[in-house]
């Protein structure tokens, strides 16, 4: 299944897109785009496919999606066949990382922001308070111009900056398009994505981050809510996801590409993972 590139049009005195989706269904297909991306259902059910994530959506569903993230919004059959008496209904934002300048995203107060947009590489569903929070603003941004428009896009970017209650949803290594800030983070995550194929050690990456292997699993755990195997574990089915989505390669070769010496451990974790076998996924990729 290849995605599409898919633009929407800026309008000259605006710096950035808000816009309603509203009809039958929610027509975009499978597509990517340069674009960061809020998507914010406000009426419909049905399917959401983020990266190789695959989850149900409903009203109040919001996800933070970053550039090139291949994703698609499927309704369910009752919309689809328009026999719901409601239309299916979102709100989108999109906006570039230069939206208002080249520079505006290196000041020191936008640190915390960085590392979120730095995640929403995976896409991030947004839940709880701040997820109705920020329902509520872009709702509002409608109707709204001008430097009141700007400050809501703002007052969105303070709130993403101090939540504590989302999910990650595309495996890391799903889209490798991303920018990253230059820390021990990108150290890490990039020492991983160039030897995930093979076997790969915890001394490894601790040396590679200057630290005591102890301190680096409290520190990998503290800041990737995961173990470093499972994380490398994430890293191997997310890519055998984007061979199995856009290349003709069978299960078991790009398992083995991926790093997966053992198929039937490989079954075992993708289904703790994706909650479906890898034959159940690629059955699901090659319909949508």
């Amino acid at each position: 299944m290849k995605a599409i590139e898919f633009r929407l049009p800026k309008e000259f005195d605006k710096s950035f897109i808000v816009f309603n989706e509203k009809g039958s269904h929610f027509p975009c297909p499978w597509h990517y785009h340069p674009e960061f991306e809020f998507v914010l259902v406000n009426r419909s059910t049905g399917k959401r496919m983020v990266g190789d994530h695959i989850g149900y959506f409903e009203a109040g569903d919001l996800v933070l999606m970053g550039p090139e993230l291949p994703h698609v919004w499927v309704n369910d059959n009752i919309y689809l066949e328009n026999k719901h008496h409601e239309a299916a209904d979102a709100t989108v934002i999109h906006f570039t990382s230069d939206f208002i300048g080249q520079d505006i995203f290196r000041i020191p107060e936008f640190s915390s922001l960085i590392e979120i947009l730095n995640l929403s590489s995976r896409g991030i569903h947004i839940k709880g308070k701040e997820s109705k929070s920020i329902a509520d603003i872009m709702n509002n941004m409608i109707f709204e111009s001008g430097l009141k428009r700007l400050a809501s896009i703002f007052e969105i970017f303070d709130i993403i900056c101090s939540m504590r209650d989302y999910d990650l949803l595309a495996s890391p290594n799903f889209n490798t398009n991303k920018t990253s800030v230059n820390s021990r983070h990108s150290k890490i995550n990039n020492y991983i994505l160039r030897n995930y194929h093979k076997p790969i050690t915890l001394k490894e990456v601790a040396d590679e981050a200057n630290m005591a292997t102890t301190t680096f699993c409290n520190f990998f755990k503290e800041q990737y809510r995961m173990t470093f195997v499972e994380y490398v574990t994430q890293i191997r089915i997310g890519h055998f996801c984007k061979l199995i989505s856009e290349d003709d390669k069978s299960i078991l070769e790009a398992a083995y590409i991926c790093g997966f010496n053992s198929i039937a451990n490989f079954n075992r974790q993708f289904k703790k993972i994706k909650g479906m076998s890898p034959s159940e996924f690629k059955r699901t990729v090659d319909v949508n």
